[in-house]
């Protein structure tokens, strides 16, 4: 993505709190790494827009307080889908 880095600043914090997304997630939809999402979001953000930087930072920091749940869950996941294999490829075997 080209442009001022003001500008995509402005683009991802819009697009943070309208989808409730992570940084991960808008670095995706953007096609630019996390660390320049990070970047933008919490130092030229708040230099360009305080009242868009506080409410990009709530959306962050309850991201942040959920993100061990959603590891345990993406884990949870895992080791379902390698059972369920495993008992296919069982059952295949008999």
């Amino acid at each position: 993505m080209k442009g001022l880095p003001e500008e995509r600043a402005v683009l991802l914090a819009e697009y943070i709190i309208e989808n409730n997304a992570t940084v991960r997630c808008a670095a995706k939809a953007f096609g630019i790494s996390k660390s320049t999402v990070h970047k933008d979001v919490t130092q030229r953000l708040r230099a360009v827009s305080i009242p868009l930087y506080e409410s990009c930072q709530r959306v962050l920091q309850t991201n942040k307080s959920q993100r061990h749940i959603r590891g345990g869950l993406a884990t949870r996941e895992k080791y379902a889908l390698i059972k369920a294999r495993s008992e296919i490829y069982r059952k295949a075997r008999i």
